[in-house]
């Protein structure tokens, strides 16, 4: 069955948003393919490192928050 990449990068991004600390680290616990694909989309900083977190861009905390909100808000 065919996935739709670009809804599992807006998912991933909203569940990153989840675990947001320190004002734009987000813990790194997804696919390494769906965080290849948000640093190609320029919403985090490269997550290659030994690091366990990753940092949004503005523009992709901006994103992660408005997914977040419509996707689970009630």
């Amino acid at each position: 069955m065919p996935l739709n990449a670009d809804k599992l990068d807006d998912t991933a991004l909203a569940l990153l948003y989840l675990t947001l600390h320190d004002d734009w680290r987000a813990w790194k616990g997804m696919d390494w393919g769906v965080l290849g694909r948000l640093h190609e989309k320029g919403m985090i900083h490269d997550p290659v490192g030994k690091v366990k977190s990753v940092v949004f861009t503005p523009e992709g905390l901006e994103r992660a928050k408005t997914l977040f909100e419509e996707m689970f808000k009630k």
